[in-house]
């Protein structure tokens, strides 16, 4: 793929946006940033020849001057930026979550309807290689009927991780389960389906002067197909991540991938077959005193490309997305009752 000539703009110039502008600068290219402190919008403006803004109304006015808006601005701001540039007549490409709400990301798949515009939700994890495979396996037939799965999310986020943040406040950050594990959720929705029952325990007892909800949780769930699972999380793991897995059980097979970001395929026992000669994944994103989920944002814009300009399929719709914080939406609510 040479390098396209869609021009992108960033709104939010944080950690996760460093990524994105390393990756439209190898693809596409980069026209204007946005944040609302000028040292960052400068900063990261300076390192790709773009322009920088420090108010979204400012950047909006230039709309004409890129064809994709990605939204990397805090969780609780998804919406009224995605909504707002989507109405201004640009496409987006929206960091998970894709919203706080359900109403929200109506709202905004609205939008994109109204002015004819794409909306791309971004879920990386559904390319790290086991993971691409198991879904295949699934969607095949090979495993048969899926009866159980279980989740288990093990990470450390420590109190430097949410110092001086909108990190860890449940205006623009929502939640654990939204901020470091929504793609983890997403994966049961992709590959098990709607969730029905939900019922949930949660407490907060290593960050309670740091985060204004749980560090961990216990959930139990009921998918619409039947099968049941689990999410046991917790950010507590002593000083480092110990895993992210996914196990499952099914009729014809039993298999898991874990792994600190579900990278690895570490069990399987299936009928009549093995999966072998799996891709090495791209590393994780790796912000020094912690490691986040699988770098595969190359392969999110590959995609936005070629949605764009050759009329592809999208990997991740926005209906999609929707679905994550529907179902970490049901969480919480059977958590605080």
């Amino acid at each position: 793929m040479g390098v396209s000539p869609l021009r992108f703009a960033i709104i939010g110039c944080g950690r996760i946006a460093q990524r994105h502008a390393e990756h439209i600068n190898n693809k596409a290219q980069l026209t204007a940033v946005c944040d609302t402190v000028p040292e960052k919008a400068d900063a990261l403006a300076q390192q790709y020849n773009a322009k920088a803004y420090y108010s979204v109304t400012d950047l909006l006015k230039d709309s004409n001057s890129f064809d994709v808006l990605s939204v990397c601005s805090p969780n609780g701001l998804h919406a009224e930026h995605s909504i707002l540039a989507l109405n201004a007549g640009v496409h987006v490409l929206c960091e998970k979550p894709m919203a706080l709400t359900v109403a929200d990301c109506g709202r905004m798949i609205q939008a994109a309807e109204k002015n004819n515009r794409r909306l791309f939700a971004i879920k990386q994890n559904r390319y790290n290689p086991p993971v691409a495979a198991v879904k295949q396996l699934i969607d095949d037939g090979k495993l048969g009927k899926i009866n159980s799965i279980q989740l288990s999310c093990f990470w450390n986020r420590n109190e430097a991780y949410y110092a001086n943040s909108w990190k860890g406040t449940k205006d623009l950050d929502g939640g654990t389960l939204y901020t470091q594990f929504s793609h983890f959720v997403d994966l049961l929705y992709w590959m098990v389906g709607d969730v029905g029952e939900v019922q949930a325990m949660m407490g907060n007892y290593e960050h309670t002067n740091s985060i204004e909800f749980e560090d961990t949780g216990v959930v139990i769930l009921r998918f619409a197909n039947g099968a049941i699972g689990t999410i046991n999380y917790t950010v507590n793991s002593y000083e480092k991540n110990m895993e992210g897995s996914l196990t499952i059980f099914a009729e014809k097979g039993t298999v898991k991938i874990g792994g600190q970001y579900l990278n690895e395929l570490e069990y399987q026992q299936i009928e009549g077959m093995k999966i072998e000669n799996l891709p090495e994944g791209n590393k994780p994103n790796n912000y020094g005193t912690y490691v986040g989920s699988m770098s595969n944002h190359n392969l999110v814009y590959d995609n936005v490309i070629e949605v764009l300009e050759k009329g592809a399929s999208i990997t991740t719709s926005a209906f999609e997305g929707l679905k994550t914080v529907e179902i970490i939406q049901k969480i919480y609510a059977a958590a605080s009752k």
